[in-house]
């Protein structure tokens, strides 16, 4: 199975919910601002980086885990969908693929917080309101990874786009 988390800008709360998912950050506790900016992609990926499908590793489970920053566009989730089926149906795929938008998860706080420290490249304004908003919905970002975690184990379907409503 193919797992990808994806939002916006695919560099927040895409990066949290790929370090959960791999339990490379503990989901016991409220994280620290160390752990949530050594978190692998947090806060580090930039506008030409939208459309990258970024790899993260693999679960227990042997699953892979991406992440994916579509930006605006309400278009890209229904082309990879499709690209996926298309390429799933040439080369006789057999590994499902679920797509996990992160972005009912973003509070206020990171939203600010991205648009300063990624776009106004003002870091000191908006890292401490990213660590802010980290810290406001990591318990979200949990229920969101086990929701896309046990939806894969269920669908039969060979793509999956799970648009997350709420998760607050």
């Amino acid at each position: 199975m193919i797992y990808i988390y994806n939002d916006f800008g695919g560099t927040h709360t895409t990066a949290l919910a790929a370090a959960y998912h791999l339990k490379k950050i503990s989901t016991d506790h409220k994280l620290t601002r160390e752990e949530i900016l050594s978190v692998p992609y947090f806060n580090q990926l930039n506008s030409s980086d939208m459309g990258k499908i970024v790899f993260h590793g693999v679960d227990d489970d042997g699953n892979s885990v991406y992440t994916v920053g579509r930006g605006a566009s309400k278009h890209m989730l229904p082309a990879l969908k499709n690209l996926s089926l298309l390429l799933q149906e040439k080369y006789e795929g057999h590994q499902k693929i679920i797509y996990s938008n992160t972005s009912p998860t973003v509070p206020v706080a990171m939203t600010i917080g991205g648009l300063f420290s990624r776009w106004l490249k003002i870091d000191f304004i908006g890292v401490p309101l990213l660590v802010f908003g980290a810290k406001q919905c990591y318990q979200d970002i949990i229920r969101l990874v086990e929701h896309t975690k046990d939806t894969g184990k269920i669908t039969k379907e060979k793509v999956t786009v799970l648009k997350n409503k709420s998760f607050k």
